[in-house]
């Protein structure tokens, strides 16, 4: 029983579905806090939103709408895929992979 886990985790290669797993949850990380620490406070500076983006907002009567919260979280998105991207292909990683026959 052991034997055909151990075959399974070779075959379906879930060790590198792991490490890859780990190593974009700390690539996120370090991608926010590129982007919370440097990138919001420069455009902040720019669109001339004192403090951080991510507290710029439009009041529409009662209601606050969030958007420079929104905007963050798109950079935030925009970067990682960038990096994710470039990292794919000048790594040559999406040439690993063998179609199974």
């Amino acid at each position: 029983m052991f034997k055909g886990f151990v075959e399974f985790i070779r075959n379906q290669g879930v060790a590198g579905l792991a490490v890859g797993f780990i190593l974009g949850g700390a690539v996120s990380k370090l991608v926010s806090a590129i982007v919370t620490d440097l990138i919001n406070p420069l455009l902040g500076i720019f669109i001339g939103q004192a403090g951080t983006l991510k507290s710029a907002y439009l009041a529409i009567g009662p209601a606050k709408m969030m958007w420079g919260d929104f905007v963050s979280v798109l950079i935030d998105f925009l970067v990682i895929a960038l990096v994710v991207y470039f990292g794919v292909k000048l790594l040559k990683l999406d040439k690993l992979d063998k179609p199974k026959q």
